[in-house]
């Protein structure tokens, strides 16, 4: 009897809690220290140390040591990490993983870029980012055959494996040319090294052209992956990447001025460091490994003045829990990081980012054991990128070591959609900060009136008309959150419209078929390039030739009043839009198959990548992305305001004249 109340009971926990209840953390980690096909002076000493480093604070985490996957050389115990032993380790990660578990993937070594025409992904740039293992050859005359490497193409399909079977996939790249390392679809990692062969300092960067392999011609050997399918959304995936994807990034002995220093990955030591805090979410974690990254870079700088540092790159959902399976965020607030000087907090945000001044937002201070004290305060001074506000008075006297973070309390009243309702707010609108709906009386100055069957637009900007709705709040909500976000953009546009952002363009173009029929300057294009003629569709060619990274968003409205989010294409995908000079621009170009007809509405929003900023999306998200799209702050310089903006809109009925 006892015996059956047990099984009846383990059948309910079952019943209740499914495969909850079994999920597992499972760790692959792989570290390149040695290319056993090229020259030892190509070779690096801190992966071994890295992976090792990993697997203990993995373990702090909770993971089993049975659990965690090693692949390196000069390991104990550990597989050598060849190219086939990866993909045979990512297969049986694979095969093990049921809906529910967790992955982390972490890989350090040497990291190189090639053309790569094959893929299905653009990159803006047209180069592939490459993971080299261990027994990686390349092919004399050569710079773009490998052998032995993992390319972008081949993570992103592991990643949309794990992906598709509800396995949540967190990963760290401490490689150069890390960004972009997860995407599938000339600028030259530079040289390994700039000082003494014995440098403690080397650098994770490779030329294809340095790779030495056998004389003449050599195919690629195609690993086993996954077979590509439907791309799957990235709400269970975050990634951090060491670098930019033409930055190469740092091994050195840390921590610095330490007797045990050994040498380490710069970004595996910032991430270790930072789980000290007990971050509660990956942006936590990200923000922390931010705050590490200064004091190793200004040493950097002065040693090597001529060298592009690197500034890592987070993308995914960020606000989800720290190794875990969850798609749902931590705080539906977006979180800016901010630097505290005397009394005063600079916050790396500003009015394109929906800041308002006197706005009441809540100041999080994070000291080094992970404990969080907080406080309200109020923003004195909102700029076009950055913010100023006091430090609250209950948190003055917190020492150097915190970390400073600004949530927002509630939506900005000014940016608000203003509604004169008669029977009240229809329930369960839904809208990413900053764009909010708030109900106003006959006197305030409203841009909708809603009756409960008709909604009147007041206001010219949104396209001032009668609407005649269905009899149920559902329509009215799907309109109103529309009208929402078009005026947040609209919002955006006049803030960023008059600045000037060198070297960056965006080309609006109309095509019939194969024949190119106009074109012009985005910002210009509404008045002469619309409306379209039978048979016609819209491009947009975005090009960057100003010798920078690029935090830029693409978003738009379609007639039916849906958010089309056109870059990322992917809310879990970076925004971080690839560095391109005069000489070799970075350019991407999209097709806008739904912008056609009256009451389209597409807005191109850029301003320069600040160094050690987390993404930016200035609040222009869709509002059925992933719970990470959220604007995100980046500091610029005080004196400069350096931003793209361009708003295209359908300009009435299509003309027959040709």
């Amino acid at each position: 009897m006892r015996s059956r109340c047990l099984r009846l009971l383990l059948w309910l926990v079952l019943l209740v809690f499914g495969n909850a209840a079994f999920a597992a953390q499972r760790a692959l980690l792989v570290g390149v220290s040695e290319l056993v096909n090229q020259p030892q002076a190509l070779w690096l000493q801190a992966p071994r140390n890295d992976v090792m480093l990993m697997r203990d604070a993995l373990q702090k985490q909770g993971f089993a040591a049975a659990d965690i996957t090693v692949l390196a050389d000069g390991v104990s115990g550990s597989v050598l990490p060849e190219s086939q032993a990866i993909h045979d380790a990512l297969g049986r990660l694979l095969a093990q993983s049921r809906s529910g578990d967790f992955v982390f993937l972490y890989f350090s070594g040497h990291g190189t870029r090639l053309r790569d025409s094959s893929k299905r992904y653009q990159e803006p740039d047209g180069l592939s980012e490459n993971f080299l293992a261990r027994d990686v050859r390349g092919t004399l005359g050569s710079d773009n055959v490998l052998t032995g490497d993992l390319r972008d193409a081949d993570f992103d399909a592991w990643i949309q494996a794990f992906l598709a079977r509800n396995v949540f996939v967190a990963s760290v790249f401490d490689t150069c040319s890390a960004n972009s390392m997860t995407r599938s679809s000339t600028v030259d990692s530079p040289l390994i090294a700039e000082g003494p062969a014995d440098d403690e300092v080397r650098w994770r960067g490779l030329r294809t052209g340095q790779l030495v392999g056998a004389p003449g011609p050599a195919a690629r050997v195609a690993m086993a992956r996954p077979a590509a399918a439907e791309p799957v959304p990235r709400a269970r995936y975050v990634a951090l990447f060491a670098s930019e994807s033409h930055q190469i990034t740092p091994e050195l002995r840390l921590p610095r001025k330490s007797r045990n220093a050994r040498p380490q990955g710069l970004l595996t030591w910032a991430v270790v460091e930072a789980l000290a805090r007990k971050p509660a979410t990956w942006r936590d974690l990200f923000d922390g490994v931010l705050a590490i990254y200064p004091p190793v870079i200004d040493e950097l700088a002065q040693r090597f003045p001529t060298r592009e540092l690197p500034s890592p790159v987070a993308e995914g959902n960020l606000d989800a829990p720290i190794f875990a399976n969850r798609a749902q965020a931590v705080s539906t607030r977006p979180v800016w990081r901010a630097q505290r000087s005397g009394d005063t907090l600079v916050l790396q945000a500003g009015q394109l980012d929906g800041l308002v001044a006197q706005q009441p937002l809540r100041v999080l201070a994070t000291m080094e054991d992970g404990t969080v004290r907080s406080a309200e305060g109020q923003l004195s001074q909102a700029y076009t990128d950055k913010a100023r506000m006091a430090v609250p008075p209950a948190l003055r006297e917190l020492s150097g070591a915190a970390l400073w973070n600004i949530t927002p309390l509630g939506e900005p009243a000014p940016v608000a959609l203003r509604v004169r309702a008669e029977q009240g707010l229809p329930p369960g609108l839904s809208l990413e900060y900053p764009a909010s709906v708030i109900a106003v009386g006959e006197t305030d100055g409203a841009d909708v009136r809603w009756t409960g069957t008709r909604l009147e637009v007041l206001s010219p900007s949104l396209g001032a008309g009668a609407r005649p709705l269905p009899a149920d709040s559902a329509a009215a909500r799907r309109h109103l959150e529309m009208l929402a976000r078009l005026k947040w953009l609209n919002q955006l546009y006049t803030i960023a419209r008059d600045a000037q952002f060198d070297g960056f363009d965006a080309v609006f173009e109309v095509w019939n078929g194969d024949r190119l029929v106009r074109s012009g300057p985005a910002q210009q294009a509404g008045a002469r390039l619309l409306p379209l003629r039978s048979g016609e569709r819209a491009v947009l060619n975005v090009r960057n030739a100003t010798g920078r990274s690029v935090d830029l968003v693409v978003v738009g409205i379609d007639p039916q009043g849906g958010t089309r989010q056109v870059y990322p294409e992917d809310p879990g995908e970076t925004n971080r839009f690839k560095r391109g000079t005069r000489d070799a621009p970075a350019v991407k170009r999209f097709e806008l198959s739904w912008f056609n007809a009256e009451g389209g509405r597409l807005l191109v929003l850029a301003a320069p990548a600040a160094p050690y900023s987390a993404p930016r999306l200035f609040g222009a998200g869709a509002v059925d992305a992933v719970a990470q799209v959220r604007v995100r702050g980046a500091l610029q310089q005080d004196s400069e305001r350096q931003t793209f903006a361009a708003m295209v809109h359908w300009a009435g009925e299509a003309s027959s004249a040709r």
